[in-house]
């Protein structure tokens, strides 16, 4: 996948980093962005974090939803396990997804472990387009 343009011209690094960058703004612990883009075709990034409690986590959630909003983003979906006392919220913005967890389910899921041992797939990478080298067959000029 390559570095995608929403349709306000963010690319989904620009949208990552604003994510992460909310979550701070609200206390969020050990943010993580998982660059999972040659691993997957479901996102380019995750954006794994841990809140001190169900609240915190909704709390989290909601305020990178808001300042998201803020500049057109909205999520397309989001997973709330946190009302039943699950301990883990997921907001899907496309290119992006954002998980909040209890540091209990974020040890038990280990998503970093897991993206980063996932080897590349090869049908994923792009490979950069190299100019043409000049020929060493000398031209008959």
């Amino acid at each position: 996948m390559t570095e995608k343009v929403t349709k306000n011209e963010m690319t989904s690094l620009e949208k990552a980093k604003l994510v992460a960058e909310f979550a701070d703004d609200m206390k969020a612990v050990d943010i993580e962005t998982l660059d999972i883009k040659a691993k997957t075709s479901i996102a380019d990034y995750f954006i794994v974090c841990t809140g001190t409690s169900d609240v915190h986590i909704r709390a989290i959630c909601e305020r990178v939803a808001e300042k998201l909003r803020d500049v057109g983003v909205r999520p397309l979906r989001q997973s709330d396990r946190s009302e039943t006392g699950g301990g883990w919220m997921l907001f899907d913005y496309g290119d992006v997804v954002l998980h909040v967890m209890l540091e209990e389910k974020r040890q038990f899921y280990d998503l970093e472990s897991f993206w980063q041992n996932l080897p590349q797939d090869p049908s994923l990478i792009i490979d950069e387009v190299v100019a043409p080298q000049e020929s060493s067959i000398p031209s008959d000029k």
